[in-house]
């Protein structure tokens, strides 16, 4: 049975046959493990089998499914369509690089979502609107995950972890984050950040928050600029960013002008004479060649 075709017709079949095509599905919900997987109630285990690709079908009642360790590139769209009861996905350890659009399509009641250990470079807008019942996130280990859209998170007001630790992130949009508000587990360990004044939003929202939010400032560092390189996210305060909020007056602009104007002034003058004592210097040379003459 097709992931996308979740019921087959039962039209211009006989009063039995119809009994006996229900009982059929009910008792093939539990059924139908596939190839080099293995199945216990409702959780299917396919990891480790070194899979290109996923299973094509999977018992309708599945509720944890493990497709981690194996080398998938890529899921097709609609693939959990028909998959109303499950809970649990496991991907990590995988090649994926990207998400189809859609793919959370009739999974609502997908609470956990490991995405771990992948190629991701970018979260997309939506990229889990669908997906309204995720409790807990884990994009950590995605070393070329760089850049996370504004809206990358829309959607998962009931998220409560998540793990964006080791990845590339320099920086972190704050929208991407406020609208999170069950969230209760952040991970940001790992990441070269970049503590600069655009980072001054994101780490205010932080420290409103580290009472609620249990995060790792162990882990979490800056990596530039050279200044604060090294320093726990958490360690920086409102005065590390004082010079990202100064401003210069009309008198600032003239002293600067005028500084410029003398040294300018200075440069010439300095010149001149460097020229001038040149030039004496080599008529000496020469009347000294004269004289031994």
């Amino acid at each position: 049975q097709a992931p996308g075709l979740c019921r087959r017709p039962a039209m211009l079949l006989g009063p039995w046959l119809v009994a006996a095509a229900a009982a059929a599905a009910v008792a093939g919900a539990g059924a139908g493990c596939p190839v080099l997987c293995t199945c216990r109630g409702q959780a299917v285990d396919c990891s480790g089998q070194r899979l290109f690709s996923v299973p094509p079908e999977l018992p309708l009642d599945t509720g944890n499914l493990s497709l981690a360790h194996n080398r998938i590139a890529s899921i097709p769209p609609g693939y959990l369509a028909c998959y109303g009861q499950l809970r649990a996905l496991d991907l990590r350890n995988n090649s994926l690089a990207a998400l189809p659009a859609g793919l959370f399509r009739g999974a609502r009641r997908l609470a956990h979502l490991d995405l771990s250990y992948n190629n991701f470079s970018l979260v997309p807008a939506d990229m889990f609107l669908e997906a309204g019942g995720l409790l807990r996130l884990d994009l950590s280990h995605n070393p070329g995950l760089r850049r996370l859209h504004p809206r990358a998170f829309r959607g998962l007001a009931q998220l409560r972890e998540l793990d964006l630790s080791f990845g590339g992130l320099s920086a972190i949009s704050l929208e991407a984050l406020e609208g999170l508000p069950g969230l209760v587990g952040l991970r940001l360990g790992g990441n070269p950040w970049v503590c600069g004044c655009a980072m001054e939003p994101f780490l205010k929202w932080l420290r409103g928050r580290i009472q609620r939010c249990a995060s790792d400032p162990q882990l979490a560092e800056c990596r530039a600029p050279p200044e604060v390189a090294g320093a726990p996210l958490l360690s920086l305060t409102e005065e590390s960013f004082q010079a990202c909020h100064l401003t210069l007056t009309l008198d600032d602009y003239l002293f600067i002008a005028f500084v410029g104007f003398v040294v300018s002034i200075a440069s010439v003058a300095t010149n001149f004479l460097l020229g001038i004592t040149a030039n004496c210097c080599h008529r000496w040379s020469k009347a000294s060649e004269d004289e031994d003459v």
